[in-house]
């Protein structure tokens, strides 16, 4: 049997007297290190709906369902954690200043129910107001609004999204303008709709 070498005999020494190497789990919660990449988790009132996230995400741990009906438009946005490798791109990808999704410390995700895995938000979808389609996310109209200012009034879309979240469009005077002319330019629309309506409107 060969000596133990001597670096050896001192870390035996050193465990004796401060403890072990290891932590106390599971009679004491890991705490994990500062940079250590858990659990992706949306933040409902950051995250915008742009779909950045799903976009970026390498492993396709993250969808989205969208539900046109119009007395309830919602996004679903779906976070796969059984099919997430914790890489953070959703974080680094995400528009809303990295805020509307982001890696947290948990890293205990055993499930005994699969369809237990996973996570989801919804956001408000803004319809066409004239063919029904899908725009965006009340929300990530409403950012860009805000990030771009006074050129927002270059694009009723985004100007009209805007007046509406404020409170200041009256509902009323959009509905009652159905000529599908000229004032159907100052609408909220999709960007066929709006091509049709210019160049159709003389």
């Amino acid at each position: 049997m060969k000596l133990p070498k001597v670096r050896e005999l001192l870390e035996a020494i050193k465990a004796l007297i401060t403890g072990p190497y290891t932590s106390k789990f599971p009679f004491k919660p890991h705490e994990p290190y500062p940079n250590f990449r858990g659990q992706p988790v949306y933040n409902q009132e950051k995250c915008v709906g742009c779909l950045s996230c799903e976009e970026v995400c390498p492993a396709e741990a993250i969808g989205h369902e969208d539900s046109a009906d119009p007395s309830n438009p919602i996004r679903k946005i779906i976070h796969y954690t059984d099919t997430c490798i914790f890489c953070g791109c959703c974080e680094a990808a995400c528009i809303a200043d990295k805020q509307g999704i982001k890696l947290t410390k948990e890293y205990d995700l055993a499930f005994f129910d699969r369809k237990e895995a996973s996570e989801s938000i919804e956001k408000e979808l803004q319809l066409c107001e004239i063919c029904g389609s899908v725009i965006a996310c009340k929300h990530h109209l409403k950012w860009i609004a805000e990030k771009i200012g006074e050129l927002s009034f270059s694009n009723p879309t985004l100007y009209q999204s805007r007046l509406k979240s404020l409170g200041i469009l009256d509902d009323n005077i959009v509905s009652a303008l159905k000529d599908h002319g000229r004032s159907d330019r100052v609408k909220i629309l999709c960007s066929r709709c709006r091509r049709d309506t210019t160049l159709t409107t003389r």
